[in-house]
């Protein structure tokens, strides 16, 4: 798995690479869409919309709040 992080003073977006899965995560919609057309023009890509598990780990959206909570007592975040 690779995690790739780019940010500013005012937005971010976290790109994760695990075998032949991307996953996008942005504080800002436009730089989401923007981040996916461009990959989209190296290679093909299916947009399969909103990840709700990822690596035992489950998302909860609502608004602009995500909330994680992991699904396995030997998993560990140690850092957000």
């Amino acid at each position: 798995m690779c995690i790739y992080l780019k940010a500013s003073e005012s937005q971010f977006i976290i790109i994760v690479l695990y075998v032949d899965d991307i996953l996008l995560a942005s504080s800002k919609v436009e730089l989401l869409t923007e981040t996916k057309f461009i990959l989209n023009s190296y290679c093909d890509m299916m947009d399969l919309d909103d990840a709700s598990i990822v690596l035992a780990i489950q998302f909860f959206v609502s608004g602009h709040v995500a909330l994680l909570d992991c699904l396995r007592e030997d998993i560990l975040i140690l850092k957000v």
